[in-house]
């Protein structure tokens, strides 16, 4: 119905309105990693460039798009606007400079990228070199009992899926070595070369960053930062840092923690070196909204939503169970 679609907007933005005062309250952080060019059918969700085009438009027609830096000291001076929302990438895709920046540019709003160094220029992360392999693996059964990681039925795209998700899932928590010694065996079940183009190199991270994009710090090597020792921790942390600094010629003033989840994947120390190497905030993967912040932990949220209306009102549900938290833990 036209008449009710028309409707829709106002009435979402006063619903936002509500639950996203502004102040330094209400920030709503997107996390994305990867904007394909066009459907995976093997990754059917995956926001594509037709999807992540959509969402732009649903965000600039219903929130206050922000450079995520300029957020952080807008709330940190209780100067937030109503309805307040970031755009962040995780990782270093080339995806993100090849088909999100132009989408971003085509709607006028910005975006941060944190970047793992460590696979720019034809590297490859170790759970895409997991999921490359299975999806050019012969159909049949992917063998890897030899390396303790069992044996995957892979003749469905759903059997590939579930192998993925099985053999993500062993391999995770592995020492970064050990990890890395796996997936390379592993890798050779795929029966050909896995891609070397699905990170960028440094060009395309200086491009996002003459672009006006924001460049944020993600360590060099992705590890799970809780596994390190402190030592190695704090340098991946500082290498990341200095060399997309290095890179850009400017100050990186942000981090992502690797895979994100406090207490599991960082600690307390973790966000105490963050701290002291001088950035200025760090965003988690503790899915939420920020209504009281820490701006070492900041939350985020994506709302894997291809309908506009659940899109917001997932969006909204975010906010309102952000506020609740807040308000339970001051009562």
């Amino acid at each position: 119905m036209p008449w009710l679609d028309s409707l829709a907007g106002p009435l979402e933005r006063r619903l936002l309105d509500w639950l996203s005062p502004g102040g330094a309250h209400g920030l709503s952080i997107l996390i994305y990693h990867r904007v394909l060019p066009q459907p995976d059918p093997l990754f059917p969700g995956e926001v594509d460039r037709v999807e992540f085009g959509k969402q732009l438009a649903l965000l600039k027609s219903r929130f206050t798009v922000l450079p995520l830096l300029d957020a952080v000291r807008l709330a940190r001076a209780g100067r937030l606007p109503p309805r307040a929302a970031c755009i962040t990438f995780d990782d270093g895709y080339a995806d993100n400079a090849e088909v999100a920046l132009p989408l971003l540019q085509q709607h006028g709003l910005h975006a941060t990228f944190f970047i793992a160094t460590g696979f720019l220029n034809g590297g490859r992360m170790w759970n895409d070199s997991v999921i490359e392999t299975v999806r050019l693996a012969p159909s049949g059964v992917l063998d890897a009992r030899h390396l303790g990681l069992g044996s995957h039925p892979v003749n469905t795209l759903d059997e590939r899926r579930a192998a993925i998700g099985a053999l993500i899932g062993q391999l995770k928590y592995l020492p970064i070595a050990e990890r890395q010694e796996q997936v390379d065996k592993l890798a050779v079940l795929a029966g050909g070369p896995l891609p070397t183009r699905l990170m960028m190199d440094d060009e395309q991270v200086r491009q996002l960053h003459r672009a006006g994009m924001g460049i944020g710090g993600h360590t060099v090597n992705h590890p799970i930062l809780a596994r390190l020792p402190a030592e190695e921790a704090r340098a991946e942390i500082a290498a990341g840092k200095a060399a997309l600094e290095q890179m850009t010629g400017a100050q990186v003033p942000l981090f992502a923690y690797p895979n994100g989840k406090p207490g599991t994947d960082y600690q307390a120390e973790h966000v105490a070196m963050v701290r002291e190497l001088g950035f200025e905030a760090a965003v988690s993967t503790a899915w939420g909204a920020s209504h009281a912040p820490d701006f070492f932990q900041l939350p985020r949220f994506t709302p894997w939503d291809r309908s506009p209306r659940r899109f917001t009102l997932r969006l909204a549900r975010n906010l309102r169970l952000a506020a609740q938290t807040v308000q339970a833990a001051a009562a």
